[in-house]
């Protein structure tokens, strides 16, 4: 379903776009001017079958957000290659994919047919939706006056419902309060149960452990670990305690 082989993004700091065509002139020509390079990921590979759900840890700064960005196809690798079957819904920031002047209900319809799906099933699928995301009374309100916890709920209710081969979600759950979290978890046990391939972004490690089938250990951009959920975990947990080193 997903297939990663030694991937990896290279950033340019020091783009005359930071600091404008005169000064980027005069720099070249006083032999001033230099352009560094961040590879933000840096030789990524793993496999992940049908129906399992990965959870991706590492602190911040260790590029997780700019592999989910890779995986979804918005980022191409600056080496190595992504392939992907099935079609994706990625929750990769708050926000992303709506138009903050339009209304939930219109949002709604908006998001739908971003993630390819025809309007009658998003009109069948709309009550199911708005009722997930508990924002009933809210339909008519604009995108942009909702709370941040609003926007996620109605985000995953979206993505979670129009039933995606890959389901990426990127800090999603970590928004909300606990009883959204937990009719989150349980639907998205529901979606791996149906099939469905899941990648999860999150530094809530016990809600990896509890979630997730495999799991991906990055730190700054490097991978340290793929494989069974809890071993990596314990590891992670120990770095963080500082017990151990890598």
């Amino acid at each position: 379903m997903i297939t990663l082989q030694d991937v990896a993004i290279r950033y340019r700091i020091g783009n005359f776009r930071d600091i404008g065509l005169k000064d980027y002139a005069i720099a070249r020509l006083k032999g001033e001017y230099h352009v560094k390079e961040f590879w933000a990921v840096d030789g990524v590979s793993f496999h992940l079958e049908q129906g399992l759900m990965l959870g991706i840890i590492g602190m911040n700064g260790a590029g997780k957000s700019t592999l989910l960005k890779a995986i979804s196809g918005i980022m191409v690798p600056s080496r190595g290659q992504v392939s992907i079957e099935g079609s994706i819904a990625a929750l990769l920031a708050l926000g992303s994919g709506f138009d903050g002047d339009l209304t939930i209900k219109e949002n709604i319809f908006l998001r739908g047919a971003m993630l390819g799906n025809t309007r009658q099933f998003v009109t069948d699928t709309y009550q199911d939706i708005l009722d997930f995301s508990e924002l009933q009374e809210f339909e008519d309100r604009p995108f942009k006056q909702l709370s941040s916890g609003m926007k996620s709920r109605l985000a995953f209710s979206i993505a979670s419902l129009v039933r995606p081969d890959i389901l990426i979600l990127d800090e999603v759950l970590a928004v909300g309060d606990g009883s959204f979290r937990a009719k989150s978890e349980k639907k998205m046990k529901e979606i791996i149960s149906n099939g469905a391939t899941t990648i999860l972004v999150s530094h809530a490690l016990d809600q990896v452990r509890e979630l997730s089938n495999k799991v991906l250990w990055l730190h700054k951009g490097k991978q340290i670990a793929f494989g069974d959920t809890q071993p990596i975990c314990d590891r992670y947990q120990q770095f963080l305690n500082g017990e151990i080193k890598i």
